[in-house]
């Protein structure tokens, strides 16, 4: 009886062996040489999941959010808590002043619904606009706009100092 292995059975018995990772001497080998195995396939890029549509980013801010003068201008971003807790809250850039907004879920439409709700109690003229990360939890901004009035921007991937005021203010 003949055995036949394909290079794809070699390539990850090699790996499982190693544990994720090759020894240099056998890593100079391969034709990647790449100390780890990275699947081709298994990637997000180009898929709607970890993409919000039609976001605005932060660049696109007026110039006056950035001296705090106007009030109006908020940031926010989603806690998460222990046993499936969670809180958006939402900090004015000039006065500082915060809004927790209790979520029964994370998802798209729970978060907009519900900071939907509470921002529109306050009034008119301190709804300007919100930045907000890239979490997909606000993938539905454009209701954000129409429920509130609040033209929603976000801040590049992985840069919370795009949103300094938020940080400073609900860093635990």
């Amino acid at each position: 009886m003949r055995v036949r292995l394909s290079h794809e059975t070699i390539c990850k018995s090699l790996f499982v062996q190693s544990r994720g990772v090759l020894a240099k001497e056998l890593q100079k080998h391969l034709r990647s040489g790449r100390p780890t195995r990275r699947n081709v396939h298994n990637t997000v890029t180009g898929q709607w999941r970890s993409q919000i549509k039609d976001a605005v980013s932060i660049r696109e801010r007026p110039a006056e959010v950035e001296d705090r003068a106007v009030p109006g201008r908020w940031e926010g971003d989603l806690l998460l808590g222990r046993h499936w807790t969670q809180i958006a809250t939402v900090v004015e850039r000039s006065t500082r002043f915060t809004v927790l907004v209790a979520l029964d879920g994370r998802d798209m439409a729970t978060v907009t619904t519900g900071l939907s709700a509470t921002m529109t109690r306050l009034p008119e003229h301190v709804l300007k606009s919100l930045t907000w990360d890239r979490g997909m939890e606000l993938a539905y901004h454009k209701n954000v706009t129409i429920n509130t009035g609040l033209d929603v921007y976000f801040a590049h991937p992985r840069s919370p100092w795009q949103r300094g005021t938020y940080e400073n203010t609900v860093s635990v």
